[in-house]
């Protein structure tokens, strides 16, 4: 069996694992920059990256603002009300990591997919707003009604006694900042790339319905290539992704990126 390479790398700045396997080391092959969820970190993902490493793909794993190794000790509250500030930072670095691919020649004419899983699949939602060059998405639990999502988060920390530290013209601001990423609003944005979600029906994290209605709605722009868009729903699963839902998943964009 072809031996895998796993470095820790600091890419613009960005804590990476960068796993491949050996002969691809120094070669152009296709690459997937995948986002690990909220109050977790780039390790936890690195049985995507196997999956895809194996299939000849380079997986690049970031550690998103102030998680992981860029952790500042914030507790789940503090780090809850930092949220879009984290997804906004995750979407620019996005771009800063597809320039370092650039820069050390990693990519010329190979393609680029872009995924995540729970915070990190709603940040790949953000990023097909935002990057054409994203050749095919993976989302694994996210929902791309950013704005929708912001407002219900609040009206769930105020009915719960709890008084942001953000003024009405503030939380003006992150609305109009978020509508600017916030696929819904925008799907035209799609054009037809591969888009793959995978959700469980009973995820009360991120709530399967939204998604769902989103990729019904989506359908239509998809008319005459269907099979770009998928859309796995698991019965009994809640927040958590079954290793049959990785397995689909990881074939589906290595397959897409291989092509």
């Amino acid at each position: 069996m072809i031996p895998l390479i796993l470095k820790e790398e600091l890419w613009n700045d960005i804590p990476v694992l960068h796993i491949v396997e050996e002969q691809y080391e120094t070669q152009e092959v296709p690459v997937l920059i995948f986002l690990h969820g909220f109050s977790s970190a780039k390790e936890h993902n690195l049985h995507y990256a196997y999956n895809l490493a194996r299939q000849g793909i380079r997986v690049i794993l970031p550690d998103a603002h102030l998680h992981g190794s860029r952790d500042e000790n914030l507790d789940e509250v503090q780090l809850g009300l930092r949220f879009w500030e984290v997804i906004l930072t995750s979407i620019e670095e996005v771009g800063l990591l597809k320039e370092e691919l650039l820069k050390r020649k990693l990519i010329v004419s190979k393609k680029i997919a872009v995924g995540g899983s729970s915070m990190g699949g709603i940040t790949t939602l953000g990023c097909l707003t935002a990057y054409e060059w994203i050749s095919a998405a993976l989302v694994m639990m996210g929902t791309p009604g950013f704005e929708k999502l912001a407002k219900a988060q609040i009206s769930h920390f105020e009915r719960g006694g709890f008084e942001l530290p953000v003024s009405v013209a503030e939380k003006k601001k992150l609305f109009e900042n978020l509508s600017y990423f916030d696929l819904t609003k925008q799907p035209t944005k799609l054009n037809q790339r591969p888009l793959y979600f995978w959700h469980g029906k009973n995820d009360t994290v991120v709530p399967f319905e939204p998604t769902y209605h989103f990729y019904k709605a989506m359908k239509k722009e998809y008319y005459d290539v269907p099979e770009r868009i998928v859309f796995d729903a698991d019965e009994v699963a809640g927040h958590s992704v079954s290793r049959e839902g990785l397995l689909k998943a990881t074939n589906w964009v290595a397959s897409q990126l291989n092509d």
